[in-house]
């Protein structure tokens, strides 16, 4: 199947660094008030009033409204064994000891970029130390492969053969994807390599959000009862870190840094 990729001009580009600019600034804001007794819905109120504030507009917020099911929170904060998309909820609180991850997007100037951290609370366990540390370079990893002409098994290889020599497991069911004018865009960009995967060029002009999710245990996942939250299917810990990365005239650039 042939990828659809919408590439973005000059002036597009350019809104994608303010973008991405603003929502590091959010991220930011939510790093330095993470801390034992903190709620996710706390977090999450900061989030909509920061990203409103820099004059964006909070992305997950009623996403997948269309399908009658929309995401109640401006961030995503999935806590230890949860994968991903965690709903914020006031009565939720941070415990010492715990790993969150905050994952959100914002539309500024008409382009929307995406980012996702993983935060330990307070301290916490050599294990949970690894899989952050190891999903978090993972990441370096990978971007440091990308240019223009790369293709997407350079970026997932280099994610897969460090994460895996390090006893972890990459997520197959959620991968990145293209960004900038939507949330989820064409290509998808997994982050390990597969006979199946659309292993693509970078090009000028694309927009991306490569984001591997690392679990300590095994890849399988599953959906949690809310409907939203991924959890591993093994109880084990997972990171999650997550860059828009954009490829310009200049090269490649990390927007949301």
């Amino acid at each position: 199947m042939k990828c659809c990729m919408r590439l973005k001009n000059e002036k597009q580009l350019e809104a994608l660094r303010q973008s991405g600019s603003r929502l590091a600034q959010v991220m930011k804001l939510l790093s330095e008030n993470i801390t034992p007794g903190i709620s996710t819905g706390e977090l999450d109120e900061l989030a909509e009033a920061k990203i409103k504030q820099l004059g964006g507009i909070p992305i997950f917020k009623g996403y997948g409204a269309s399908h009658g099911k929309p995401f109640p929170g401006s961030v995503c904060t999935s806590l230890n064994d949860e994968v991903v998309h965690g709903i914020p909820r006031r009565d939720r609180k941070l415990c010492e000891g715990d790993l969150i991850k905050l994952d959100m997007g914002l539309r500024f100037d008409g382009m929307v970029s995406d980012m996702a951290r993983t935060f330990a609370v307070g301290s916490i366990s050599s294990e949970a130390q690894k899989i952050l540390d190891v999903t978090r370079e993972s990441l370096e990893r990978g971007i440091s492969r990308l240019k223009i002409g790369a293709r997407v098994s350079d970026y997932a290889g280099a994610v897969q053969s460090y994460a895996e020599s390090h006893g972890c497991s990459i997520v197959r069911e959620l991968v990145g994807h293209g960004v900038g004018f939507e949330l989820h865009e064409e290509p998808y960009i997994p982050n390990y390599v597969s006979r199946k995967m659309d292993d693509i060029l970078f090009r000028e002009g694309m927009a991306v959000a490569l984001e591997p999710m690392i679990n300590l245990g095994k890849y399988h996942v599953k959906i949690g009862k809310d409907g939203w939250t991924y959890v591993t299917a093994d109880g084990s810990l997972s990171a999650h870190f997550e860059d828009t990365i954009i490829f310009s005239k200049d090269g490649v650039e990390i927007v949301t840094r």
